[in-house]
């Protein structure tokens, strides 16, 4: 008899914008769901507040209700600190976790889901090749900081502290 179990990743949580989508994969069915945390829980006052991890328990609860998981069920729950709820709300609810570093399948249909959230907000398909995102985000940001910067994480100190000056200055970032 095979394992039983479900694996959970996320993405986004170091990019600038936007939030962070979290995806869980059921093989060998191959059931996939994902969800999306808003970035308004990675702004004021919400970031501080931590609400991205309430938010996260939700997730988990509708990841169980999807994937409807059998009790030898074991959730195999990528490292990244915005699945840490998910893993104590699910170990809460009496379901066996493991921490995970993420790779494969699911890495790849969460990052994938990720790039298309950010596409969908307007970033250029060819800005988003490169994993390494900070400064291309910051880039397009500066583009049209007073309409995009809504869609930037601004609960990251880093942001109040300096890049959003660089951004409204424009043509002040430098690479």
């Amino acid at each position: 008899m095979s394992e039983k179990v479900i694996l959970v990743d996320d993405a986004g949580w170091g990019d600038l914008i936007l939030g962070v989508v979290i995806g869980a994969l059921k093989p060998p069915d191959p059931r996939y769901m994902e969800r999306r945390i808003s970035v308004s829980s990675f702004q004021p006052p919400n970031f501080e507040n931590k609400k991205y991890l309430d938010d996260a328990m939700k997730i988990a609860d509708e990841i169980v209700e999807v994937m409807q998981p059998e009790v030898e069920t074991t959730f195999k729950v990528c490292s990244g600190y915005v699945l840490s709820g998910i893993r104590r709300h699910l170990r809460e609810r009496g379901f066996k976790v493991e921490e995970v570093e993420a790779t494969g399948e699911l890495q790849e249909k969460v990052e994938r889901g990720y790039i298309r959230w950010c596409e969908e907000m307007g970033v250029p398909a060819e800005r988003l090749e490169d994993k390494r995102r900070f400064w291309t985000f910051l880039e397009w940001v500066a583009e049209k900081p007073e309409i995009r910067e809504k869609l930037v994480k601004t609960g990251w100190k880093s942001w109040k502290l300096e890049w959003r000056e660089k951004a409204f200055l424009k043509g002040s970032i430098a690479c």
